[in-house]
């Protein structure tokens, strides 16, 4: 055997064994960034949310958490140079279509501007952006948003769950509470949260 076999052959049984490892990590399901779902219980400092697919979370509540309530708005709220959010799916014709929409107060402007992919629905997408212009017809409204690279055409049904965000505090995360927590895994595989969005008077956050 040459010396060059000899270095190569070690290498290729190291590829083979390396692949199927590297096609396992590249496989695994994304860590989830969220959780939506009803608060189970609360143990000192640690909530137990059942998700909508079933699933028990147990969230460890951060020092600094942030915690806004969730209340019903209407689509008459949204105006000209509200700053929104709202999550859409692509209509029949390809349009977006709204599912719902999120006016924030004017000290959450600005929060995660721009338009991405979203978990909420299959192929959803998530816009926060402020409406630059709003059209009304018998159908609802068509909003056009504006946010920083980019614009989007955007229509809301009268049948579109419109919510905004109050203040709120940690007393309201209690069993039975209906919430959406941004979640972050720690290196021991545990979650924690910093902030949690509570839906008040029966509302289930539809974002």
């Amino acid at each position: 055997m040459s010396v060059r076999s000899a270095l190569i052959r070690p290498l290729v049984v190291l590829a083979m064994v390396a692949a199927p490892s590297m096609l396992a990590i590249a496989q695994q399901a994304p860590v989830p960034t969220r959780v939506r779902g009803t608060i189970e219980s609360v143990d000192g400092n640690v909530i137990t949310v059942k998700s909508r697919s079933g699933e028990d979370v147990k969230l460890h509540m951060t020092p600094d958490l942030r915690v806004v309530g969730v209340v019903k708005a209407q689509l008459s709220d949204v105006k000209v140079g509200s700053f929104i959010g709202a999550t859409t799916v692509p209509g029949p014709d390809g349009a977006p279509k709204a599912v719902e929409v999120h006016i924030f107060p004017e000290d959450m402007r600005g929060t995660g501007e721009g338009s991405r992919p979203y978990d909420l629905k299959p192929n959803s997408s998530m816009t926060n952006a402020t409406v630059s212009e709003s059209v009304v017809s018998n159908d609802g409204h068509t909003l056009m948003v504006k946010y920083k690279g980019g614009e989007k055409k955007v229509d809301v049904t009268p049948d579109t769950p419109v919510v905004t965000f109050v203040p709120a505090d940690k007393s309201e995360l209690k069993a039975g509470a209906k919430v959406i927590a941004f979640m972050k895994q720690l290196a021991d595989g545990s979650f924690e949260t910093s902030r949690v969005s509570v839906g008040r008077d029966g509302i289930t956050p539809p974002m």
